[in-house]
């Protein structure tokens, strides 16, 4: 028996490649998003002690009601927005399955989803699952900022979502007051939705505000609003996240989530309930990731590569022009193979990939690491 495929061109993700690649040569693995340092023993604590007193069956579909609250609390105090958490934040396996579940809630057959490049590559195969048809708008390159007049000329009566990406992955810029305003503009009288991916939202650095769709009355009640734990308290492995949206929209997200995981974790929510509610590490973040940004573009001054302006996330982009003219994804093997580090090609986050010169390498690790690997950049 055969079966063709629906996503014929999707192959193993370049972190799994890459990853993959690092553990086989035994290099240092800058390239997977995760950080080589453990989670706050008070949150383990937290979560052994759930454990403990028998929480261990299914979680509300929704999620735990006290985590729900502690997030709406977190986004009242944080973006001025109002949130029910009864009806409008819903607890997801991970920020990943937010976004499935919020495309496949809105999309149809016939549907035009424009999506803004470089993007996180789970965007489109989400899109063309459920009968939509990808429309892409490029970053400006080398200051990857917004095209806003590009993301105009990409609309069309077809247009049923746009996502946004900010701090954005893979290239660390994000959204300024000017972007919010043009995107006002562009929504005004429209009747698309907005899918914003904000799992970065605590990570951006030199004095900047993230602008959360949240934060916007007049762009939050078209918003679903995704955001992670995993990013936020070092925990990528337990797969918690959740999306903020209004009720309509939050009803026909749930009527998706219930038939993808149901439910999530539940020692994990409760503990998660009790941390979100009780510290505030969360606000401390972007200080903790701005020093081992800082650090480790110190640490390559001496070498040929030239970090690019990052203004959050913890990945930093890097031109390596004047070292080799080979593709990224060339001289990303090589360098893993012959140099002991990996990192991430960023031209596969482009349908159709790009010349640039770029690599992009995670900076959420420990100091001695990024020493170890700036060592080995510097010698290239």
């Amino acid at each position: 028996m055969t079966l063709p495929s629906k996503l014929p061109d999707v192959g193993l993700t370049i972190f799994s490649v890459m990853s993959q690649l690092a553990a086989e040569h035994r290099a240092i693995n800058l390239s997977q998003g995760y950080p080589d340092f453990d989670v706050s023993p008070a949150l383990i604590d937290r979560v052994v002690h759930y454990m403990r007193q028998g929480c261990n069956q299914y979680a509300p579909m929704t999620g735990v009601p006290a985590l729900r609250k502690a997030i709406a609390d977190k986004a009242a105090a944080l973006y001025d927005a109002v949130y029910d958490p009864e009806t409008e934040v819903t607890v997801t396996s991970g920020a990943t399955e937010a976004l499935y579940a919020a495309i496949t809630a809105v999309v149809r057959p016939g549907d035009d989803v424009v999506i803004v490049e470089p993007a996180y590559d789970a965007y489109e195969p989400a899109v063309r699952l459920n009968g939509g048809r990808a429309v892409f708008v490029p970053m400006t390159f080398p200051g990857y900022r917004m095209d806003w007049e590009q993301v105009r000329q990409a609309l069309s009566d077809r247009t049923r979502l746009l996502i946004l990406n900010s701090p954005h992955n893979p290239t660390g810029s994000v959204f300024t007051a000017e972007d919010i305003a043009q995107l006002k503009t562009l929504v005004a009288g429209s009747d698309f939705f907005i899918l914003s991916d904000e799992v970065y939202e605590h990570i951006v650095f030199d004095g900047r505000r993230h602008a959360s769709m949240a934060r916007d009355p007049e762009l939050r009640r078209r918003s679903f609003v995704v955001s992670s734990f995993g990013k936020t308290y070092h925990a990528t492995g337990w797969k918690i996240g959740y999306c903020l949206a209004p009720a309509p929209l939050s009803a026909e997200l749930r009527k998706v989530h219930q038939y993808l995981t149901f439910a999530s974790n539940t020692p994990i929510q409760m503990a998660l309930a009790d941390y979100l509610a009780r510290h505030e590490d969360h606000l401390g973040l972007s200080d903790f990731y701005q020093e081992k940004r800082d650090l480790f573009a110190s640490l390559l001054g001496p070498s040929r590569f030239r970090p690019l302006p990052c203004e959050g996330t913890y990945f930093q982009m890097v031109d390596y022009a004047v070292i080799s003219d080979e593709p990224d994804t060339v001289f990303a093997r090589r360098m893993t193979i012959d140099h002991g580090v990996a990192a991430i090609p960023p031209s596969v986050f482009y349908h159709q990939g790009n010349d640039h010169r770029v690599l992009r390498f995670c900076f959420a690790k420990n100091d001695a690491t990024l020493k170890e690997a700036a060592e080995a950049l510097c010698r290239i």
